[in-house]
């Protein structure tokens, strides 16, 4: 029997564990308020939920800043408000977002087992049915119609005092993790880990030179992490000199300024000898400053993809023949178009890469505690600057590892 209180907490306080307030505040999306994320994030206080029976409450300390949470403001490519109340939830006309976040399990459903109430744990974002049959083919979750992404797709993400989430998202972490760490990991680094161990035959190896869009973003700095600790040679490729030295603090073997180069999307006319030979030239020009940060004339095995439309045609070039372009986003934008000449020819693989299951999940916990490795942290801001978060990542200002949301401290962080 789950304890309720009438009284509305104050952001920053919590009940005791065990009680639930009847009322929250929370950042919520709404229809009518769609656009940039600084003006599309409206404070408001909303009901907290009741877990379902293999659900988990957890009162949020951190939520990490996606860009997924940038694409819901905007209601592009799609409006998750309008779909809200598709996956067995009463459906709301207000959405919380937050696809990551750290807190204390405050209630559980009747099925969980496998954390407690007064358990300190993280919220990974992978939703999906259990008794999918793809799923209980044995079969990658990911690929089930079911899979869809928590504080996205799904409602009750982490940008309020408390969340809604299933029991296979919550996982117990150890004392000496942060709060901030603890709500910024899971999609950033099992994402960059599925990305370059996933997939049989293009599986990282010692010596290969992996290229990496976004070095100094949340991907892209724990991507480069963690191909130095798998053996690889991480390039970064980042927009200032400036970001390029952060990430060889953080391990890159070197990095290439995208901003010295202009040939980046498609030619209006790619099929003209003359503009084909024009992209062509500079394209060429931008895999050999590659080489260079490589420091040697190896082609990249694996290019870490996610911006998209811009630099997708780019990276099939510069792409090691039998290498993979492996993709988890496209914030650019998702229609894109390529030279298939470079693929065929080559024998290049382009890879989609959706988040990640919780085999992938607990294989990373496992490689970070073994190489010691940590989510690079940028800003941490307070809960009245989720909104600028946001739009701070729209507009590109936002770099040097993941953004983090802090929303409360443990007693024990204040004394």
């Amino acid at each position: 029997m789950i304890k309720r209180t009438d009284k509305l907490y104050p952001v920053g306080e919590l009940p005791e564990p065990g009680v639930l307030p009847e009322r929250m505040y929370a950042w919520t999306l709404r229809t009518e308020n769609l656009g940039e994320p600084k003006n599309a994030f409206r404070e408001e206080i909303v009901p907290v939920p009741e877990p379902a029976r293999n659900e988990v409450i957890v009162a949020n300390l951190c939520a990490s800043v996606n860009y997924n949470g940038v694409w819901a403001a905007l209601g592009k490519p799609k409006n998750v408000v309008a779909g809200n109340g598709s996956y067995s939830d009463k459906k709301e006309d207000f959405h919380i977002c937050g696809s990551e976040a750290s807190g204390i399990v405050y209630a559980v459903g009747e099925d969980v087992k496998s954390v407690k109430v007064g358990d300190r744990v993280t919220v990974s974002g992978g939703q999906f049915d259990p008794d999918c049959p793809v799923v209980r083919s044995g079969a990658d979750p990911v690929n089930s119609p079911t899979y869809r992404v928590w504080g996205y797709e799904a409602n009750w993400g982490g940008y309020a005092q408390f969340c809604k989430a299933m029991e296979m998202q919550c996982h117990k972490i150890p004392d000496t993790m942060s709060d901030e760490e603890a709500s910024a990991f899971a999609s950033a680094g099992v994402v960059a880990y599925r990305m370059l161990t996933h997939w049989e035959g293009n599986r990282i190896k010692k010596g290969d030179v992996v290229l990496i869009y976004g070095g100094t973003g949340g991907i892209g700095s724990i991507a480069i992490e963690i191909t130095k600790e798998l053996g690889g040679i991480p390039v970064a490729v980042v927009s200032s000199d400036e970001r390029g030295e952060l990430c060889k603090k953080l391990g890159a073997a070197g990095y290439v300024n995208r901003k010295k180069f202009s040939h980046w999307g498609t030619p209006p006319d790619y099929t003209s000898p003359e503009q084909q030979k024009k992209w062509l030239s500079e394209a060429t020009k931008f895999r050999m400053a590659v080489y260079r940060a490589a420091g040697k004339k190896q082609a990249p095995a694996i290019v870490i993809e996610h911006p998209g439309a811009d630099t997708i045609p780019t990276s099939l070039l510069v792409c090691a023949n039998n290498g993979m372009v492996v993709l988890c986003g496209a914030t650019s934008s998702y229609w894109a178009s390529i030279d298939l000449r470079f693929l065929w020819i080559g024998q290049k693989r382009i890879q989609g890469c959706h988040s990640g299951s919780e085999e992938d999940f607990i294989r990373y916990m496992d490689f970070m505690s073994e190489h010691g490795i940590k989510q690079p942290i940028g800003h941490v801001y307070s809960w009245s600057e989720l909104p600028e978060a946001h739009q701070a990542a729209y507009e590109d200002r936002a770099f040097h590892g993941k953004s983090v949301i802090r929303i409360c401290s443990r007693k024990e962080e204040k004394t």
